[in-house]
């Protein structure tokens, strides 16, 4: 079972492509919604007010995969399709990869627009920091103080991390366990006498 995926910690630095006096500008955005891919489309427009074509792709999710790529006026296919093309080739996801361009004058036709896009994207890649994470399982745990040391213990022992916590009258803890080895810790809480484990 893959339980890993790829993706990019920061947004890129920016990255320039030059084709017969086309300028195209590359970005790499880490992003978790449509909502911050909107809102990083928002600051390059305005960064760059100028140029004629903001062309990019995004791709969100780890199993439930969602993509879009757009040519923003340029021929159908000649820009979105090459940069979203990149990112399946660097295999990354929850990331928007934007190509900004500055016509020159001259009409570097489809096949140039392509590689023209497809390098930009590439040089805005390659510019990222990729980094691997595993794909998260969440549990609530819900139990009395009587087996903090208990639950503390396994924690510890399987590396597990605590997203979010709340002791109150009895205890409330959220993990994250690694998908490939959920079914394994959820029989270890599962079988502690008391206490109550949920997937979120």
């Amino acid at each position: 079972m893959k339980d890993t995926y790829k993706t990019i910690t920061k947004p890129s630095e920016e990255t320039l492509f030059k084709d017969r006096n086309s300028k195209f500008f590359g970005y790499a955005f880490p992003v978790n919604s449509e909502e911050d891919v909107k809102l990083r489309l928002e600051e390059l427009r305005k960064l760059h007010h100028t140029a004629r074509h903001h062309c990019y792709a995004w791709q969100l999710g780890t199993e439930n995969i969602r993509f879009r790529a757009n040519d923003d006026g340029e021929p159908s296919n000649s820009a979105g399709q090459p940069i979203y093309g990149q990112i399946q080739a660097f295999d990354v996801t929850n990331v928007l990869v934007v190509s900004v361009r500055y016509f020159g004058g001259t009409k570097l036709g489809v096949g140039g627009l392509i590689n023209a896009y497809r390098s930009s994207a590439q040089l805005a890649l390659e510019a990222s920091d990729i980094i691997e994470k595993t794909i998260d399982v969440q549990f609530k745990l819900s139990f009395g103080y009587d087996l903090m040391n208990k639950v503390q213990r396994v924690i510890k022992e399987k590396n597990l991390e605590i997203v979010n916590q709340k002791l109150e009258l009895a205890c409330e803890y959220t993990i994250a366990v690694r998908k490939s080895e959920a079914d394994a810790i959820f029989s270890i809480f599962e079988s502690i006498y008391q206490l109550k484990i949920k997937k979120l």
